[in-house]
């Protein structure tokens, strides 16, 4: 009878390794609704960009466009046209610059997490 009751008492208890499991198994649940939660914010910040830009964008194509419906010569209007390829080419750079910003910023964030993981499972 004692027997029994002494392997039952030991299968109750955890062994270190199944502890490790568990701790390791609720820090990557941690890691991945963390990460989750930036790539969602990430996502809406890249998506405002986005938005802002397109109308920035238009605007701006709009008000060349009226420029080049007032120009009396063709002098002005081939002005009108090179400063409006020159200023949406650097809108565009400036954007492009900016959105690689964020989606680096948004990686570097939702993986941050799971560099305290990858140290504690790596061996050393």
């Amino acid at each position: 009878m004692a027997l029994r009751r002494k392997r039952s008492t030991k299968r109750k208890r955890k062994k270190p390794m199944a502890q490790n499991f568990d701790s390791l198994q609720t820090m990557s649940a941690d890691a991945t609704m963390h990460s989750f939660g930036v790539v969602t914010k990430g996502t809406q910040a890249i998506a405002t960009e986005i938005a802002e830009y397109s109308k920035r964008s238009f605007e701006h194509g709009s008000k060349t466009m009226e420029n080049l419906l007032s120009v009396k010569s063709l002098d002005k209007a081939l002005e009108v046209q090179s400063e409006y390829a020159k200023t949406a080419f650097e809108g565009y750079v400036a954007h492009a610059t900016k959105l690689g910003e964020l989606y680096v910023n948004m990686a570097k964030e939702a993986f941050r997490p799971y560099e305290g993981i990858v140290g504690k499972v790596t061996p050393k």
